[in-house]
């Protein structure tokens, strides 16, 4: 029995979900089709030993009243049931090189985050404030980053390089790397990476920083009870197979693992976009923007340890650490050596519900090369499909996870003492959660000399097919968000989608 809708959104990771809401609010019959066990993406979280670990979303940026992604999350309905805790405003990121013991802070408000930065570089304070400058004024010129504005912006922004921005602003090397610090951000490549990106990320976290309380699943549970109080069906287990298309070429459903085929108006697709473009069919496609495609490199992927701690034996703190073995590896932390791994970390605890002050968790996060575990990639393991890798595998998690806690110990004197139980997820994993190509975390690699090379339009050369989700143009919380409302405008009208939001503003 085929069923009919007007919207049919492939996955239900952020972008898949924010694009169905919305066009549900306008009245549109929506349905969200996810193949697995859990709603999400990157917002997954999992338990272990009663205790919730986010496996992508570890904070956010931009929410507090007035600002991009309060508005955005406002009009989605969502924000008022967020459970959050606003990170420590003089250091929400601390920085860390090799022995240096000095942790540099990245503060909440431009001018906050001027003032502590310049107890450490008392002569940069100038060249502080431009930095600040430029960062805003490149933002400016976003439209929708703005969540209101004109339609175009000045292209040369998007040529602007990380790397020559950066060395224009300062020649302290110290403060370069501490400015590059949090470029885990958007997967470590401050080289190459176009400045836009560097700014776009990091100016939502200056203006504010948040933790989710429990983890970043709430918002995607969020959205799908906003879902379907508004009408929209939403179903997991359900793996799309194909596109089919009637005899003048339109497509017209897409059919499932299951042989069920469902039908809409418009389709947008949530997923990786190569395994769009499997779907579609090569065939379909002009072979100028398959080889386009095909050419982009993913980001790297990362290992992650997650330690379940002792009771009352860390204290908590309210920061992300980001750690590298020296400050000329934040230019491009992710080419690491896998003699000398871990040489970056991402560091960030969870505090104990029962003992306040302490930490129950932390997480550690480090790249981590689809290379290393290309001798299991023809396996897959999910909770709802679950298959063992095999003993070698599990050796060589436990390695990795030993020379983490090794690299940890020299930050957190002791700390082996005071873990009770450790967890890892490997590149495997994000592939085989998130549907990640090769496990990437955010997508595709941008490159400052061809900016336009790995941007893609939501609307594609076949007439009712759209794209939303981290591949298409920007990632993260706010990039996705962000997306998922441009993807729309293509559907309803940009006036329509403006009209609505100036409302919140």
């Amino acid at each position: 029995m085929k069923k009919e809708y007007d919207i049919l959104v492939i996955g239900s990771g952020l972008g898949g979900l924010v694009s169905a809401l919305i066009l549900a609010k306008e009245g549109l019959k929506v349905c969200v089709l996810e193949k697995n066990n859990q709603y999400g993406g990157n917002l997954q979280t999992f338990s272990r030993d009663k205790l919730i670990f986010d496996t992508g979303v570890h904070y956010l940026g931009g929410l507090s009243k007035g600002q991009n992604l309060n508005t955005f999350f406002s009009y989605l309905e969502i924000m008022d049931d967020l459970d959050l805790q606003q990170m420590d405003e003089d250091g929400y990121d601390r920085i860390s090189f090799g022995d240096d013991p000095i942790e540099y802070p990245h503060a909440q408000g431009y001018q906050n985050f001027v003032e502590q930065l310049s107890v450490y570089f008392p002569n940069e304070r100038e060249n502080l404030e431009n930095y600040c400058e430029e960062i805003q004024y490149v933002c400016s010129q976003f439209p929708r980053y703005n969540v209101v504005g004109k339609d175009s912006y000045n292209e040369e922004i998007l040529h602007l390089n990380t790397r020559r921005f950066i060395e224009s602003v300062t020649s302290d090397k110290k403060l370069q790397s501490v400015l590059l610090g949090s470029n885990f951000l958007y997967a470590g490549d401050s080289d190459n990476i176009p400045f836009y990106v560097h700014a776009l990320t990091v100016n939502s976290y200056i203006q504010s920083a948040y933790k989710c309380v429990k983890g970043g699943s709430q918002i995607s549970k969020l959205l799908i009870r906003k879902l379907r109080q508004y009408g929209a069906e939403v179903h997991k287990h359900t793996e799309v197979t194909g596109f089919i298309f009637d005899e003048n070429n339109v497509l017209t459903s897409v059919k499932t693992a299951s042989g069920k085929e469902y039908a809409a108006k418009k389709i947008i697709s949530n997923i990786e976009i190569r395994s769009t473009i499997k779907l579609i069919g090569e065939e379909r496609l002009k072979k100028s923007f398959l080889n386009r495609v095909l050419s982009w490199q993913p980001v790297p992927s990362c290992f992650s340890v997650y330690l379940v701690l002792k009771p009352h034996t860390l204290p908590d703190f309210n920061y992300n650490i980001y750690h590298y073995s020296s400050g000329e590896q934040v230019w491009s932390a992710f080419r690491y050596r896998k003699e000398a791994w871990p040489e970056t970390y991402m560091l960030s605890a969870s505090p104990s519900k029962n003992y306040p002050g302490f930490a129950e968790s932390l997480t550690a996060i480090s790249y981590m090369d689809f290379d290393e575990v290309k001798d299991w990639e023809h396996t897959f393991n999910t909770v709802a499909d679950d298959h063992e890798r095999g003993e070698q595998y599990e050796r060589f998690k436990l390695a990795k996870a030993e020379k983490m806690l090794d690299a940890l110990e020299k930050k957190i004197p002791n700390l082996k003492q005071a873990v009770k139980k450790i967890y890892t997820s490997s590149p495997l994993s994000y592939r085989d959660y998130i549907g990640s190509f090769e496990g990437n975390m955010y997508g595709y690699m941008k490159n400052s000399e061809n900016p336009l090379k790995t941007m893609v339009s939501p609307r594609t050369k076949i007439d009712n097919l759209f794209l939303t989700g981290q591949s298409v143009n920007m990632h993260g919380i706010l990039g996705v968000t962000i997306g998922a409302f441009n993807t729309c405008s293509e559907i309803v009208g940009k006036e329509t989608i403006d009209r609505h939001l100036s409302q919140m503003m």
